[in-house]
This record gives C-alpha cells, structure tokens and sequence, in this order.
C-alpha cells in the first residue's frame, strides 16, 4: 500500500507543478490581452476566456497523459488496456468500471480521481478569477 501512496503522491505532485506553471502562464497572457484589447472590452472578454479554457483543457490532458504514462510504465492495469481512456476514466472520475487496475495497483484509481477534482476545482477557481479580473478591467476603462 506505501508503495501505491508514494507513486500516486509523486505523479499528483508532478501534475499539481504542471497545472502551477500553466496558473502563471494564465495570469501573464490575461495581463497581456489587457493591454493589447484595452479599446475593445468585449473582444477582450471573449479572448482572453476562449484563451483561459483552452490552455486549461490542454493541462488537464496533459496531465492525463501523464497518469497513463504511469500506468503504463508500472503495469497498473489489465495486459490490452487502453490506458489514457483509463486515466481519462479515473481523472474525470467517470468511473465506467469496464477496466479496473490489477490488485496491487488498486488505491491508484482514486489517487488519479482525488488528483483530477482538485485540479478541476483549482481550474474552475482560476476561470472565475480570470472572469472577475477582465470584467472589472472592463468597467474601469
């Protein structure tokens, strides 16, 4: 069980840097497009969320590759098993239960599920945040 609770952890710590860099990434790129659509509040809306949701869904799939990488490299589930559908599956916590990991890799399913909600959670905070700093933007030019 510690060695499924040390894995788990350093891939949710890898993922939780991941999504870290893509927060400041964010932050910069809203400032940027602030300055650059100061004349056009409502373009700037629209730009600078399409640009927060797509650079947030792409961490969020990159950071599913990198469950199924590990999946892969420790052999966590059943021999043919398409494992970014199962990372997919577990992150999103979906939850189908059509693959499940081979027993002595069991807890790594809802370590993926417990990564994945907080990392959606912290999204959904930042898309929040974003909308919030670009509104008021908006009413103070």
């Amino acid at each position: 069980m510690l060695r499924q609770i040390v894995f788990g952890s350093a891939v949710s710590l890898g993922n939780i840097a991941i999504h870290a860099l893509v927060m400041a990434l964010i932050v910069r790129a809203g400032r940027a497009a602030e300055a650059k659509f100061m004349s056009h509040p409502t373009l700037r809306l629209v730009a600078v969320m399409i640009a927060t949701v797509a650079v947030l869904m792409a961490a969020h799939l990159s950071e599913i590759a990198i469950w199924s990488l590990a999946y892969a490299l420790f052999d966590v589930a059943p021999e043919g098993t398409d494992y970014v559908y199962f990372a997919f599956v577990n992150y999103t916590t979906l939850g189908y239960g059509d693959v499940v990991p081979v027993a002595r890799w069991r807890l790594l399913g809802p370590m993926t599920a417990m990564n994945g909600v907080l990392l959606f959670g912290w999204s959904t905070a930042v898309i929040f945040q974003v909308l919030r700093m670009t509104l008021r933007a908006s009413l103070e030019h």
